[in-house]
């Protein structure tokens, strides 16, 4: 259990669980997290690197870097509005995409690479959202799981247009597409989310390695299940090995 402060000066008490892992089959874990220290604003942040080699590797490791440093250093005013902590996360995902785009420009070994990213941000009983790809933020309250981002992936765009059913998507052959990632493209387009939370709430992050292998229903029976956070994240990957592995698995859970 941690203790951090918010902008407002409210002490934020949560307890962490974080574990990330390559999986079965691929050779090389592309994904990426953050999470502050307790004299950091509490921000949280996962990225999900595309790319062959060390190109996705190299797109979600700058995400990283580059958000959180900004966002550290952006957040530590203590009269931030809603608009202005907005404003901070769109910026810092906006300045990563134009340094990503760039590097994969002079550097043919990194064309291409692209990176999912979500950030997480907690202040004043809201948590504050920011994404880009197909990597998660869902809410646990009380038994229920809320999903509280929208893929950018194609799959999720033929379900909205009703082409397939949700449940057609678990096994549609391009369900890795996504449609908007970080780095890919001189501009990005940022999707920004304010939720209340309360106590006992459980915010999560995952990359698709997680949502791909396991249903809600088993994501949010693990989370209640588990002794704390921490073994919550060690069995949700494990489970998820378990059902393939085909694809790296990084779980952030945060309980308040």
């Amino acid at each position: 259990m941690i203790n951090m402060k918010g902008l407002s000066g409210e002490v934020i008490c949560m307890e962490i669980g974080v574990k990330t892992d390559i999986g079965k089959v691929r050779d090389r874990n592309q994904d990426a997290y953050f999470v502050s220290s307790s004299e950091e604003p509490p921000l949280f942040i996962i990225a999900d690197g595309m790319g062959g080699h060390k190109a996705g590797e190299t797109a979600s490791n700058m995400a990283i870097e580059i958000t959180s440093t900004q966002l550290v250093k952006g957040l530590r005013q203590s009269t931030l509005s809603d608009d202005e902590i907005q404003k901070n996360i769109e910026g810092s995902i906006d300045m990563a995409n134009r340094e990503i785009y760039r590097k994969s420009l002079s550097d043919e070994s990194l064309s291409g690479m692209g990176t999912t990213t979500t950030i997480a941000y907690i202040n004043d009983g809201k948590v504050h959202i920011g994404h880009v790809g197909d990597s998660r933020a869902y809410i646990l309250r009380e038994n229920t799981l809320c999903q509280i981002t929208n893929d950018h992936s194609l799959v999720e765009e033929l379900i909205r247009n009703g082409s397939i059913s949700a449940e057609e998507a678990k096994n549609h052959p391009q369900r890795n597409i996504i449609t908007r990632a970080v780095g890919t493209n001189e501009y990005i387009e940022v999707d920004l989310v304010i939720k209340k939370i309360y106590r006992g709430d459980i915010l999560l992050l995952c990359s698709d390695g997680l949502s791909n292998m396991l249903g809600d229903d088993e994501i949010r029976e693990i989370l209640l299940g588990s002794t704390d956070m921490k073994e919550a994240s060690q069995n949700l990957v494990e489970l998820s090995k378990d059902r393939g592995g085909f694809d790296n698995i990084t779980v952030l859970i945060v309980k308040f």
